[in-house]
């Protein structure tokens, strides 16, 4: 695992394997960023005109690597591409150029990022240290060989800052720390194959991470699902012979005034049930349980920064499947708070567990509650895949979407038109679980909006695409789990925590 640590030495001479320095993408050519001019002094003034020899523009996402031939102690400089300059690079910016470094110098075991500016501001040093070690992530525990040691991620990432001693650039560093390995769950958990996550061993890892970070567990299995008139959890996981769970976390902060509700979809393989998914990359429906993942790892993340907040997670997880007891299109399902709903299509199952969660978690009267689930394949139609789909209240909405912003994961407010809910509209039941095509991820959200208790700010996150990249990687985000909304989640508690 990639390590973090802090150094004030001379860029020159760092017995680091390479060091990455900023270009900006300037009016009138490549710039040096703020964190360069150290190294190209060493390079007696010749750093960014050796780099446009060599291509470089600037862009994000752009690596250039230039030896430096005995001039540094360190053999190779990178020039991380920052985009247009416009005073000083964002803290997204950073994060991701870190990323876009750190996933570009595999096979060199010691780096160290000047990316951080002059002034060295502690959203800067967090910016870098969470791109760095995000960038870093590598999931091979199903490899039969080790990766090679040119394709190694490094192991030790050193960010430069005026003063290693600063306390507020060690707090940033520990929580860039602390953030990155909780993604690292969230990521580890989305990456595992359905034959190894299922619903019961989902639980039993929920548990295991829990019970390390301090968290209460509480896993209810199908016979205590059945007690407690769970009908949605247990009619998706019908078709399956490894039957669902639902997993309960608790955590209660010094001083906390303020409880908070957090849900997350755990569909462990999605084939779509009797509704079956064409055959084409179904083998990604493995990312269905990304939004329980997402909520796990950020409960674990709350422990460990000690939020002054009572936090309670709601997860349930089931495997969808088109066995011979699976529940049929036309059956009508009776949830924990007594609504009933028509099946018209068993491939929205998602909804059918999380109201059965929803409906239990509003059992404890939080002030807000926030869901988060790979929902609808109409959030891919309408936002793409980096950008979340939020609906719900409007203010936690609002604060959502800031939320989002302020951590680098794009949020984008959604509607709920009453015209849309219409088309829930069920002859035989209190509503079915599918509309009208159109205003499909919409309508996913007032399905949802059914089993939330009157006075209780919601909000749901819709992740469908950027919870899993099936891409390229990019920045600081890597080929499969990606870990959003983890850090959106935090920054949300913390703005809650900060100002109820």
């Amino acid at each position: 695992m990639t390590t973090l640590a802090l150094t004030d030495k001379d860029l020159a001479t760092l017995a680091v394997d390479a060091v990455v320095v900023g270009i900006f993408s300037g009016t009138d050519g490549p710039e040096l960023a703020p964190g360069a001019h150290a190294v190209d002094a060493a390079l007696s003034g010749g750093l960014l005109e050796a780099l446009v020899a060599l291509g470089a523009t600037g862009g994000e996402d752009e690596v250039t690597k230039l030896a430096t031939f005995g001039a540094l102690k360190a053999p190779v400089v990178a020039a991380a591409g920052l985009g247009k300059s416009d005073g000083a690079p964002s803290a997204e910016v950073v994060r991701r150029a870190a990323g876009a470094a750190s996933r570009a110098l595999s096979g060199r075991a010691r780096i160290a990022l000047a990316l951080t500016g002059g002034d060295s501001p502690d959203g800067l040093v967090q910016a870098a240290g969470e791109g760095a070690l995000l960038g870093a992530y590598h999931f091979g525990s199903y490899r039969s060989t080790p990766v090679p040691a040119g394709k190694q991620p490094p192991s030790t990432v050193q960010l430069v800052v005026d003063s290693s001693r600063d306390k507020a650039a060690k707090t940033a560093v520990r929580r860039a720390a602390a953030v990155a390995e909780a993604i690292g769950l969230c990521r580890d958990l989305i990456n595992t194959p359905p034959n190894d996550l299922f619903p019961a061993e989902f639980a039993a890892r929920a548990q295991r991470a829990g019970g390390q970070a301090g968290v209460d567990v509480e896993v209810l299995d199908d016979k205590a699902l059945k007690k407690g008139g769970f009908g949605g959890i247990l009619g998706v996981g019908m078709g399956s012979v490894r039957p669902p769970r639902l997993v309960r976390m608790s955590y209660r902060g010094r001083g906390a005034k303020v409880k908070v509700a957090l849900v997350g979809k755990g569909i462990t393989f999605d084939t779509g049930g009797i509704s079956i998914k064409p055959a084409a990359s179904m083998e990604n429906m493995k990312s269905d349980m990304s939004g329980a993942a997402a909520v796990i790892a950020t409960m674990t993340l709350v422990a460990a920064l000690k939020l002054p907040l009572e936090v309670v997670a709601t997860v349930p997880m089931a495997e969808n499947m088109p066995g011979g007891a699976a529940y049929r299109p036309a059956d009508v399902l009776t949830f924990r708070n007594g609504k009933k709903a028509e099946i018209l299509n068993t491939d929205a199952e998602g909804r059918v567990i999380l109201a059965d969660a929803i409906a239990r978690a509003c059992e404890d009267s939080p002030d807000y509650l926030v869901e988060t689930s790979t929902l609808t394949g109409a959030q891919l139609v309408a936002l793409g895949m980096r950008t979340a789909g939020v609906m719900g209240s409007e203010a936690l909405r609002e604060r959502v979407v800031a939320a989002g912003g302020r951590s680098g994961e794009g949020m984008w407010g959604m509607p709920l038109p009453p015209e849309v809910r219409k088309g829930l509209d069920s002859t035989i039941a209190d509503f079915a679980n599918v509309g009208d095509r159109s205003g499909g991820m919409l309508a996913g959200g007032h399905f949802l909006s059914e089993f939330v208790s009157d006075g209780v700010q919601w909000a749901h996150i819709d992740i469908a695409g950027p919870a899993y990249n099936t891409g390229a990687p990019w920045g600081y985000t890597v080929k499969g789990g990606t870990g959003v909304p983890v850090r959106t989640l935090l920054e949300l508690l913390e703005d809650i925590a900060a100002n109820g």
